[in-house]
């Protein structure tokens, strides 16, 4: 079964986005746009994680807190907030909040962010925190890629490419599927930009290695895997 979380989100276009990024990783999602619906659907504490923004409208979030917590209310929660000062963020902990997350944030990391606290709730063991494709390894919470011992650098376009990739292995990766699941582009926007940063990804993973692990399939797409 599917893993839920609760989105307390009022901003549209930053709720469709969360929503769609989190349904794209496998869990199910539910949002709420105000304060007061988020208490009421977090208070029956069936939610394996809550993700809740801190300026909401009728109840804001730190209020949503403090009740669910006040409630015996145990999800683990972690919070958005333009509000980024250390004492911004101390506020929120000690509120009751797993976590603390400033806008504008990369989804990457709040994606990494919500396993995490999931596992240290115990609710989410399995949780994949590295991928690897033979001796190539990411590390989804500590954001590093490695090559045997080679620390490799990636621009947070690379690191989002590769780690799609990496959920692919050996399968062929259209460039459909990288413009909606890398670009979020649903539409082919008619230009390189696939290649430029394919080209520039395996330069980076394959130069200066014995063996190449991302191939160019002609008229099909890439793949990340060992030769065939």
């Amino acid at each position: 079964m599917a893993q839920k979380i609760l989105l307390v989100e009022d901003d549209e276009s930053m709720a469709a986005y969360i929503v769609k990024g989190m349904s794209e990783e496998g869990y199910t999602v539910d949002r709420a746009a105000n304060g007061r619906d988020g208490l009421f659907l977090a208070s029956d504490g069936s939610y394996d994680a809550i993700i809740l923004d801190r300026n909401l409208p009728g109840m804001d979030g730190m209020a949503v807190l403090g009740a669910l917590r006040a409630g015996r209310i145990e999800t683990p929660i972690i919070i958005l907030s333009a509000m980024g000062t250390s004492d911004d963020r101390v506020a929120g902990l000690t509120a009751g909040s797993d976590d603390y997350l400033v806008k504008p944030f990369a989804f990457a990391e709040l994606l990494a962010r919500v396993r995490l606290v999931m596992r240290k709730r115990g609710d989410g063991a399995a949780v994949v925190t590295k991928l690897a494709c033979e001796d190539l390894e990411m590390d989804l919470l500590s954001r590093k890629v490695r090559r045997g011992d080679t620390l490799i650098d990636l621009q947070p376009r690379e690191f989002r490419l590769l780690e799609y990739l990496l959920r692919h292995v050996d399968q062929v990766v259209t460039r459909t599927m990288l413009l909606e699941g890398v670009w979020d582009y649903h539409f082919d926007p008619g230009t390189n930009v696939i290649d430029v940063h394919v080209s520039r990804l395996r330069r980076k993973l394959d130069d200066g290695f014995a063996s190449q692990l991302l191939h160019t399939i002609r008229g099909a797409g890439y793949r990340l895997g060992p030769a065939a």
